[in-house]
């Protein structure tokens, strides 16, 4: 059997190897989960809805010793690995909620003897390729209405993020989800591909555009579901009637949090030229007041790298920035001592010629660059192929729903960042992906509908 080592980005020293998958035994699970499904959407959708109610309780109890898990192999600060595990039961209960109603046949025709409903009935098989940076969140916004909804479900964590995923597992098996009905893959790339292989009905992917135009071109033959969420390259505008320091603190915690490994992190910031020096320096401020340490010490803020080949993504643009005239303010920096590390860096006097502000950083550095209007706003938001998130700073919100509605994105904010919510769909433009996940549709996205046309005799 092949092994999987987990390593600590912080130190850089082995935590634990696993043994790993390969395409014997991802062929076998596959086959478990397909003899699996149809008893499990026979379940009353009471007793499946009871399993989530449990699993939640067990997030609940463990909670401390999972956050200590995710922040040990991720890098992510303990504060931030806590957040995300609280931030988790919002989502659950909004999924437990609303399982019932949403998933009701509908009857939406009935006239004499006819009658027509629309049944919502599983995919079946669900193959579910997880990422790191929120590995509850984005797991969980597959596994929990995937579950919910009859489906059965192959869950290949991010081999950055096993053994959440593991956690993840146990727990759900604990709450009485059949083991046959969710089932952990542990592996990488090569493991991915060979579920990939494997009949399923849904493939929902997290992650880079590389990996997700990949997949769409292995699975796009097979006419199944799928759903990527890849990342982008998110923009913010700060307008000339903002309050400059309210708008420079949310979107300093909205372009660092999580060490700026989050896919809808503030990655570029466009602000009007009367407010922009008073913005530069308080955004600066901001910044160099985070600290940077230890991810288990309770006052870090700023945590490691999950993976080590991004210091060369971070560094590279960087020296573009820096070489294309950018004004650095504080870090550019790769940092010292073991573990993957680098520096809050953030750069003025951008522009699009720069890698910076156009291709996705996943990390601490950011672009503030000046504009003349909100059309040149809207332009500059738009220079993008992707389109997950962007948002407005303005007391004006005429003026804010006038800029966003010009602008590309699946989710837009007004006076916030980097927010997720489960009562809202999470989508993206261009190469940001296809498909969503969370809010209603986010749970019919893991059925299929079934067209009743009923004719009494």
């Amino acid at each position: 059997m092949s092994q999987l080592a987990i390593h600590n980005p912080a130190t850089g020293h082995l935590i634990t190897t696993l043994g790993a998958d390969d395409a014997s035994t991802v062929a076998a699970k596959a086959a478990r989960a397909r003899a699996a499904q149809h008893a499990w959407a026979a379940t009353p959708l009471a007793e499946r809805k009871a399993c989530i109610t449990a699993f939640r309780a067990g997030v609940v109890h463990d909670l401390e010793s999972l956050a200590f898990t995710m922040t040990r192999e991720t890098g992510k600060p303990i504060k931030m690995s806590r957040n995300e595990l609280n931030g988790l039961l919002g989502r659950i209960d909004f999924f437990l909620a609303e399982a019932d109603a949403t998933l009701a046949t509908q009857t939406v025709f009935a006239d004499g003897g006819m009658t027509e409903q629309i049944q919502h009935t599983p995919l079946g098989v669900v193959a579910n390729i997880s990422a790191w940076n929120y590995p509850w969140f984005v797991g969980c916004n597959v596994i929990v209405p995937a579950l919910l909804t009859g489906n059965t479900v192959l869950y290949k964590p991010s081999e950055y993020a096993t053994l959440t995923g593991l956690e993840i597992t146990r727990l759900l098996h604990k709450a009485g989800v059949p083991e046959d009905v969710m089932i952990c893959l542990v592996g990488g790339g090569a493991v991915g591909a060979a579920l990939l292989e494997q009949k399923v009905d849904g493939v929902f992917f997290t992650g880079s555009y590389a990996t997700g135009a990949r997949i769409a071109q292995t699975v796009g033959s097979k006419f199944v579901k799928l759903q990527l969420e890849l990342g982008g390259k998110d923009p913010t505008y700060v307008c000339d009637d903002a309050n400059v320091q309210v708008a420079a603190e949310s979107l300093a915690d909205g372009a660092m949090y999580n060490t700026g490994q989050s896919c809808c992190s503030v990655e570029r910031v466009y602000v009007h030229e009367k407010v922009y020096d008073q913005f530069v320096q308080a955004f600066v401020a901001t910044v160099k007041s985070f600290k940077t340490g230890d991810p288990v010490a309770e006052d870090t803020y700023i945590g490691a790298i999950t993976r080590a080949p991004q210091l060369d993504v971070l560094q590279a643009q960087v020296d573009d920035a820096k070489a294309k005239g950018a004004t650095l303010h504080t870090g550019g920096h790769r940092g010292t001592g073991e573990g993957n590390w680098f520096e809050p860096t953030v750069f003025s006097d951008v522009n699009h010629s720069m890698e910076i502000m156009r291709e996705e950083s996943f990390g601490p550095v950011i672009g503030i660059q000046k504009v003349g209007s909100d059309a040149e706003a809207v332009k500059l938001m738009n220079d993008t192929r992707y389109g997950l998130t962007a948002g407005v700073f303005t007391p004006n919100e005429a003026r804010a729903k006038a800029v966003l509605e010009q602008v590309n994105a699946g989710t837009v904010y007004w006076n916030c960042c980097d927010r997720v919510s489960p009562r809202l769909p999470w989508s993206g433009h261009g190469d940001s992906g296809v498909g969503l996940t969370l809010s209603t549709y986010g749970i019919q996205t893991f059925t299929r509908p079934k067209a009743w046309h009923l004719r009494k005799a």
